[in-house]
């Protein structure tokens, strides 16, 4: 799949949702995904950010992208109706979704991480995406063919100390992706997977390994022949499965 060969029109016509659009693997996954034909609908906290991607798509004449902003960690599963809603009557369907918003603290022991914290990184990694998708399955189910794309991460597929509930969160997100794979299997329309991007460069990773050398690590655009696999019609009929960036 990391070389797999998309052709230009493979997202044309289909509408897909990314979360965490303003920057990172977020942004360059809308990007790549605009220029293969899709309509994106952007998500992130910050507008500023998501008319910077907006813009950027609309210079190159990709379909026009549409704005979402919501705040994943104060949102309820009345928010996410409203925007499942909002989707439905802006532009009429929904074909894909790649969670890839994401909250991560530096790195901690267990014993120094509050509930407070613990509830916030649950909240926004793993509780929104469920609340999203779930939102968001009527328009899911409607369209021919339907991607779900979850993201998980390293220290989650592989728990790791000093990660706590940000390690949790990941591991709970692989663990919903195949319960509702076995759940969606009525529904051979609609996929769902997860990716394991491993160490890119992103604004995540400079957090969590500020002494790291950026240059040391491939950037964003070297997962995008896996994505376009997972949201494109080539992967229909493959569900519920954990795909490491590095050897998928």
């Amino acid at each position: 799949m990391k070389n797999y060969q998309a052709p230009q029109d493979l997202l044309k016509d289909r509408v897909i949702l990314v979360t965490g659009a303003g920057q990172g693997i977020g942004k360059t996954a809308a990007l790549t995904f605009a220029a293969h034909g899709a309509t994106v609908i952007l998500h992130g906290r910050s507008v500023k950010k998501l008319e910077a991607v907006y813009d950027e798509i609309e210079a190159a004449g990709h379909p026009q992208a549409a704005i979402f902003p919501l705040d994943l960690n104060k949102a309820e599963d009345k928010d996410f109706a409203a925007m499942a809603a909002g989707i439905g009557e802006q532009l009429g369907r929904l074909d894909g979704i790649l969670h890839n918003a994401a909250k991560m603290d530096r790195p901690q022991p267990l014993e120094d991480q509050p509930l407070e914290q613990w509830l916030q990184l649950l909240r926004v990694n793993l509780a929104a995406p469920f609340a999203l998708t779930r939102a968001c399955l009527p328009l899911l189910k409607k369209a021919p063919d339907a991607s779900i794309v979850m993201t998980s991460e390293t220290h989650g597929h592989n728990p790791s100390a000093f990660w706590g509930g940000f390690a949790v969160a990941k591991s709970g997100v692989e663990t919903l992706v195949n319960i509702w794979a076995q759940e969606l299997a009525i529904h051979p329309n609609v996929r769902i997977n997860a990716v394991v991007p491993g160490p890119v460069q992103s604004p995540q990773r400079s957090r969590t390994h500020p002494g790291e050398r950026k240059d040391s690590l491939p950037v964003a655009e070297t997962l995008m022949p896996l994505y376009l696999y997972l949201m494109g019609p080539d992967s229909r009929g493959s569900s519920g499965r954990i795909v490491e960036a590095a050897t998928g």
